[in-house]
């Protein structure tokens, strides 16, 4: 038996739409899970500054005022709130997995940060497509951030929330031996009444994942209360329409699939922990590995790109080759007389 992982998930509600206000809480949430022992811990998807709750709630004229406040409460990457959480992570000598609405120029990304106990960012990603009212909000980002990268504690990667149900982006995660997984998802207490946006099929997915990628699936949620709901009121200063309680479904899972944390109420905050032994997960894959073993490379492939794409490019970046092979594609890319 290898040395055991202590790992946390965090279930708790944001300061909605205060990012000074979430990383205060995200640097209290950080202290508390090291002095419990975690060498890391997860956070949900968007945590700064919380979910975009209003995407869902109202058309979007009604929504403008939100934006605003969204745009000005999220974050950059080099900005003082990651510097502090940064800090807060070495200081605590604990790994972090933060979810985060990222500020990049004028254009907002669902940005994830996995950050070593020696303060580093090791990775930093954005959701590879917003799913669907998110796509007004969000960029989409590209194959560079479906990555696993290897850290003090293991081979670590995350995907937040329906990147869970896209079966290729999961498999090009499982083939890189993914061991510790974070999932970030929002509060599950809004919209929880239609099938698919609810705990229980959002629960199935994630521990789906735990089972396909023979991995530990640390499963990180927002709550809502009834004073949250109240952030994003309807036109009588009612709570927000969608709004349908709690929503705080925190687990981590074993890569045999099995619950290996004990939740809470799905109204309560806190952090749920569980201790990992990685050794499991060479005999979870000797009964099924989908990108190894049992795998069919004969039938099905996957064709993935992890480059990182820019919208421009500049001489030194640029693939002589590939604009060769784009020239001489002569499909109507009107680019050859900038590289002239």
């Amino acid at each position: 038996m290898e040395k055991t992982i202590r790992v946390a998930a965090v279930q708790a509600e944001p300061v909605w739409l205060d990012a000074e206000g979430t990383t205060k809480k995200t640097i209290d949430l950080i202290g508390q899970a090291a002095a419990e022992g975690a060498e890391l811990v997860a956070f949900p998807e968007t945590w700064i500054p919380g979910y975009p709750v209003f995407l869902w709630s109202y058309p979007v004229y009604q929504q403008m005022e939100f934006v605003a406040r969204y745009h000005a409460n999220s974050i950059t990457v080099d900005g003082d709130q990651l510097r502090r959480i940064r800090e807060a992570a070495r200081e605590n000598q604990i790994s972090v997995v933060l979810g985060f609405s990222e500020k990049d120029g004028g254009s907002l990304y669902m940005a994830q940060a996995i950050i070593g106990a020696d303060g580093e960012i090791v990775l930093h990603r954005r959701k590879l497509k917003p799913t669907h009212a998110e796509r007004t909000l969000f960029g989409e980002s590209d194959g560079s951030g479906i990555k696993v990268v290897e850290t003090a504690i293991g081979r670590v990667g995350a995907l937040n929330c329906f990147e869970h149900v896209q079966p290729l982006t999961k498999y090009a995660m499982y083939a890189q031996n993914e061991q510790i997984h974070v999932a970030g998802w929002p509060c599950l207490g809004i919209m929880g009444n239609v099938p698919a946006l609810s705990p229980e099929s959002i629960i199935a997915a994630s521990q789906t994942y735990a089972l396909e990628g023979s991995a530990f699936v640390l499963m990180a949620t927002q709550i809502m209360s009834d004073d949250g709901a109240l952030k994003f009121p309807d036109a009588d200063g009612g709570p927000t329409p969608i709004y349908t309680g709690g929503g705080g479904f925190a687990r981590i899972f074993g890569p045999h699939s099995g619950l290996i944390s004990q939740p809470m109420e799905p109204t309560e905050e806190g952090l749920v922990y569980a201790d990992l032994d990685l050794s499991q997960i060479a005999l979870a894959k000797n009964t099924v590995d989908p990108a190894g073993h049992y795998a069919r490379a004969d039938v099905t492939r996957l064709i993935f790109d992890d480059r990182p794409q820019k919208p421009v490019i500049k001489p030194e970046e640029f693939d002589l080759q590939e604009f060769e092979d784009l020239r001489n594609e002569d499909d109507g890319i009107e680019t050859a007389s900038v590289f002239a």
